[in-house]
């Protein structure tokens, strides 16, 4: 496995918009939020993808995940305790992380393809949390997501 490119710190600016991402606000409520356009945003989000080498299809869970990985923002604290998870499911949260195509995250998790969605949809359950944006975000407030555990996304191939 070769080493993750190293990232580019974010900006003030768009360290606020990653705070935002992480806790799962879409785009239009984080413009609202900052009181700034979408289409600037829309360019935060573009600048801060670049820099920490997230392709523009790459999921917001991936994104998420790559902002957590970096320091440049705080993992939200998540009302539960951390679930119990199988290891299946923990290949699944892992797999999220990595890919944004749901073919690619089923092969990541070793799940077949037509089952994914009830795998998604019981991680979810089970963990309480409302989208896999979040699940990631609580995943590392948990401390599911160590650097042992999961690797750095490595290319845009699979997003």
């Amino acid at each position: 496995m070769t080493a993750p490119a190293p990232t580019t710190p974010l900006t003030p600016s768009e360290r606020r918009i990653a705070q935002h991402v992480v806790n799962g606000l879409p785009t239009r409520q984080i413009a609202a939020t900052e009181t700034l356009s979408h289409h600037t945003v829309s360019s935060h989000m573009l600048s801060l993808r670049r820099k920490l080498h997230c392709p523009e299809r790459c999921s917001l869970a991936v994104v998420t995940h790559s902002i957590l990985s970096a320091n440049e923002a705080t993992a939200p604290v998540p009302d539960t305790p951390a679930p119990d998870l199988s290891t299946e499911q923990t290949k699944l949260l892992r797999a999220i992380t990595e890919h944004s195509k749901p073919l690619d995250i089923a092969h990541g998790a070793n799940i077949a393809p037509a089952d994914l969605r009830a795998a998604l949809d019981q991680l979810l359950a089970d963990t309480g949390a409302p989208d896999t944006t979040r699940l990631v975000a609580w995943a590392h407030s948990w401390n599911l997501l160590t650097a042992k555990q999961t690797s750095t996304v490595q290319s845009g191939a699979s997003q």
